[in-house]
C-alpha cells in the first residue's frame, strides 16, 4: 500500500480524476502537473510526497485503470444468457453505465492503448491483453449458437455482431464526450439500441 492509498477517499479521487482526465486529454509529454494539482485542490509538493514523478503517476494511473475495469466490468461479464445478441446487449450497457460514471478513466486507458502504447511496461501490456482476452472468454463461452441462420457462417455473424455494437458505443461515446453525464437523459439511448439490437436479431437469427 503506497502513502496515496492512505489517504482520505475524497481528496483521494480528486487527485485520480485530475491526473486521468489530464493525461486523456493530453499526450504524456504535454501533460501538465501543475494543471493536474490545480484541478486536484493541493500543492504541486503533495503530489510528489505522494508520487515520486510524473512517470511514477502516470503507470500508477495504468494499473489503477486496469484493475478498476476488471472488477467493475470484466468481471460482471459471467453471464448466464445464451442468446448472443442480448448478452451483447447487457454487457453494452453495463459498459457504458460504467462509462456514464467514470469517462475519464476510460477516456484514459483508450488513449494511452491507442495513442501512447510504447510507454506501457511488458508487465502491463500483458496485463491489459489478458483483460480483453478474458473479456472476450466471458462474451462468447457458452452462447447458443443454434439460434442463428444456417447460410450465414457462425463465426462471421458473431464477427459482424460485434463490429456493429463496438461501433455503436464508439457513437455513443462521441456523441455524450464533453457533456454532463448525470444530467443526460438516456432513454432515447437505451430505446434506440434496443431497436438495433432487434435489427441484428432479424437479420442474423432464424
Amino acid at each position: 500500500m503506497t502513502v496515496f492509498e492512505t489517504i482520505d477517499n475524497k481528496k483521494r479521487y480528486r487527485v485520480l480524476n485530475a491526473a486521468l482526465q489530464e493525461f486523456a486529454n493530453h499526450s504524456y509529454e504535454q501533460a501538465s502537473t501543475n494543471r493536474i494539482v490545480k484541478h486536484a485542490g493541493i500543492g504541486k509538493g503533495m503530489l510528489f510526497h505522494y508520487f515520486n514523478s510524473k512517470e511514477d503517476l502516470f503507470h500508477y494511473l495504468i494499473n489503477h485503470a486496469i484493475q478498476f475495469i476488471n472488477e467493475h466490468y470484466v468481471v460482471q461479464l459471467q453471464l448466464d444468457e445464451p442468446d448472443f445478441i442480448e448478452r451483447m446487449k447487457l454487457a453494452t450497457e453495463l459498459k457504458l453505465k460504467i462509462y456514464r460514471a467514470h469517462p475519464e478513466l476510460f477516456n484514459f486507458i483508450a488513449m494511452v492503448y491507442v495513442n501512447e502504447p510504447e510507454r506501457l511496461t511488458e508487465l502491463e501490456m500483458r496485463k491489459l491483453q489478458d483483460m480483453q482476452k478474458n473479456g472476450f472468454t466471458q462474451l462468447y463461452n457458452g452462447i447458443d449458437t443454434s439460434l442463428f441462420r444456417y447460410d450465414i457462417p457462425t463465426e462471421q455473424a458473431l464477427k459482424l455482431i460485434q463490429w456493429s455494437i463496438d461501433g455503436y458505443q464508439q457513437e455513443m461515446i462521441g456523441i455524450l464526450k464533453g457533456k454532463k453525464l448525470d444530467q443526460e437523459d438516456f432513454d432515447p439511448y437505451w430505446k434506440e439500441f434496443s431497436d438495433y439490437m432487434q435489427a441484428l436479431k432479424t437479420a442474423f437469427y432464424k
